[in-house]
């Protein structure tokens, strides 16, 4: 779930009280838009129902809670999947639109949408089934995660099924030369019309190798190593807490030469599959299928230089923007070959800003 491409980047920063971020977060799911771009997913959606009927045996008869269920449709491939009961749990106003839909597909029986954040709304019994799609730009933009380990925590029964059961986030230096070309625009512009325009080039790239987390698909030939994993998260056990910092170490190697001027930050999460030889994965990967969610890009302030093999290694740390706890920021420590160990901290750009007067 994410809400980015409805964010307004005008205005001054201010920090919010928790109470407006929450409005202003689950008024951002009130809108079609949004349900359009999350259904239309078919990697999100498609993958999400096949890992519920292939948990049709643990489903089966059993009670279960969909968190953050926006138009039910979760709720409804686990009624298809044999569920006793379902508890359709929905903060924003497009509840209304999932009764409808859940009276549309004869599952009124069995789904039940409550109005509320999980937080809040009382369920009359424990549940063996837990099923949420969480997932924000760079995993965990939104912070909707701290609900699902809300209801984990209060309303699953011991040895209860979660889907999906982790999460894992990879990082690898990439070469994006749509921004070279961009930055090199400015120099064409005196051959073009006369006006020598390179001058600009310095502002443009200050403006877009700035300190914004960027969404955008990444090119599987702009990839400069293989992926490294730095976090796992298993959803059984991580706790809130351990969600304020997720960070982790990263070393990979390139592939050739090549000029990095970006990191590309991306996840998985895993479904598991009983009587399966292999679980079933949903990736963000630039190797993969796209999906809504993209990749996060990271621009690097100067372009490094890298040839075969030349090591790239650092750390990643990701944690709460301290205007938004909704909202994700990442650090980058890193080394590239023999150059020295530099830093850069990156945010998603501020979509509850006040405007200027």
């Amino acid at each position: 779930m994410s809400t980015l491409r409805r964010m307004s980047y005008a205005g001054k920063k201010r920090k919010l009280d928790k109470t407006r971020q929450d409005r202003l977060y689950f008024d951002s799911y009130s809108d079609v838009t949004i349900h359009e771009e999350m259904i239309a997913d078919h990697v999100r959606t498609n993958t999400y129902r096949t890992a519920i009927l292939k948990n049709s045996e643990l489903i089966r008869g059993k009670v279960v809670l969909d968190v953050g269920a926006g138009t039910g449709v979760l709720s409804i491939f686990c009624a298809q999947a044999g569920a006793k009961k379902v508890y359709a749990v929905e903060a924003c106003s497009i509840a209304e639109q999932a009764v409808e839909i859940v009276k549309q597909n004869n599952v009124e029986d069995v789904v039940e949408v409550r109005r509320g954040t999980v937080e809040t709304v009382e369920l009359p019994e424990k549940v063996e089934v837990i099923v949420s799609e969480w997932m924000g730009y760079a995993l965990l933009h939104e912070s909707m995660l701290n609900s699902v380990l809300y209801a984990r925590d209060r309303w699953l029964k011991a040895g209860g099924l979660i889907l999906p059961s982790r999460a894992e986030l990879y990082v690898t230096p990439i070469s994006d030369p749509v921004v070279e070309d961009r930055l090199y625009f400015w120099y064409t512009v005196k051959e073009q019309y006369g006006v020598d325009m390179s001058c600009m080039s310095n502002f443009a790239r200050r403006c877009i190798k700035n300190s914004d987390i960027t969404v955008s698909a990444v090119a599987m030939e702009d990839v400069l190593s293989h992926p490294a994993r730095f976090a796992e998260l298993d959803l059984h056990s991580v706790t809130a807490e351990e969600l304020r910092t997720v960070k982790g170490r990263f070393t990979c190697e390139s592939f050739g030469s090549a000029a990095v001027n970006a990191f590309c930050v991306y996840f998985t999460v895993t479904f598991p599959c009983p009587d399966k030889p292999h679980s079933l994965v949903l990736s963000t990967s630039p190797f993969k299928p796209e999906t809504h969610w993209k990749q996060a890009v990271l621009y690097l302030d100067s372009p490094v230089e890298v040839v075969q093999d030349t090591p790239v290694s650092g750390e990643v740390s990701m944690f709460p923007s301290e205007d938004s706890s909704r909202h994700i920021c990442i650090h980058v420590d890193y080394t590239i070959g023999e150059q020295k160990r530099q830093s850069k901290t990156f945010s998603i750009p501020d979509w509850t800003a006040e405007p200027q007067p």
